[in-house]
């Protein structure tokens, strides 16, 4: 069982062959799927698909790098997402000051008003965090009545355990597999086996031995055998374990 808990197929990369892939990865054993959304088009077509797919849900948010498509009425759209039966989540949500021309201000503020929007739905986050992890870490330590996950992580053990004291969780990607990943590893080996998911962040972060091309669910399999070899655990209990947290994170 595989449950990868945070793919993009609603980006472009998949036009060609979205429907295909999605029906051959579900036989191939990727029980489950959430596809967050990252701005009001994203949103739309992750919740076309979670209509079409039982294995695919979907969660509804604006990405940081898209916080001017957040327009007047932004919140009360991502709220009608979160009334629907599959979206799991708020999100993807977070900050990112990684290109230095970003209104952080403004991320700051729309990072806090969804986070919000879980309280006020009983929903977690899925929050993205880049060169921003104290703003992130303070904020979120504003909502200590809302769990999350720091999506695709990387970061350092402090800032592993600084999410762990909130009670949130963290997810790896195929980072994991790269060779100069050290807090990746390092965080892998020590986050507690309750409180970690898998995820691929397709169609990006493809793990070697697939590393430069389009990800996708099927790599799950190369990110769950690395973590299987730095926790000294079988892949098979690697798949159960981050399964179970998923469905109990996601509410599934």
């Amino acid at each position: 069982m595989y449950f990868d808990t945070h793919a993009h197929y609603d980006a472009p990369q998949f036009d060609p062959d979205r429907h295909e892939l999605l029906e051959e990865l579900h036989r191939q054993g990727v029980d489950y799927i959430v596809d967050p959304g990252c701005d009001p088009k994203s949103c739309e077509i992750a919740k076309k698909l979670a209509e079409r797919y039982d294995y695919l849900y979907f969660a509804a948010g604006i990405h940081p790098e898209e916080a001017d498509s957040a327009g007047e009425g932004y919140l009360d759209l991502i709220r009608t997402y979160l009334r629907h039966p599959k979206c799991v989540a708020v999100g993807e949500i977070g900050l990112d000051y990684h290109w230095g021309g970003e209104d952080r201000e403004k991320q700051r503020r729309i990072f806090r008003e969804q986070l919000e929007l879980c309280r006020e739905f009983g929903k977690p986050a899925i929050v993205h965090e880049r060169d921003a992890v104290r703003d992130c870490l303070d904020i979120v330590t504003d909502f200590p009545d809302t769990v999350g996950v720091l999506h695709c992580f990387s970061g350092s053990i402090e800032t592993m355990e600084a999410v762990l004291r909130q009670g949130w969780y963290v997810s790896f990607t195929g980072v994991v597999t790269f060779k100069n990943a050290r807090k990746a590893v390092e965080a892998a080996a020590r986050v507690p086996a309750d409180r970690f998911m898998l995820e691929t962040d397709s169609p990006y972060m493809a793990p070697e031995p697939r590393r430069g091309r389009r990800n996708d669910s099927g790599n799950l399999e190369f990110i769950c055998r690395r973590l299987a070899q730095i926790r000294g655990a079988a892949p098979e209990e690697i798949a159960r374990q981050t399964a179970e947290n998923a469905r109990r994170f996601y509410g599934i």
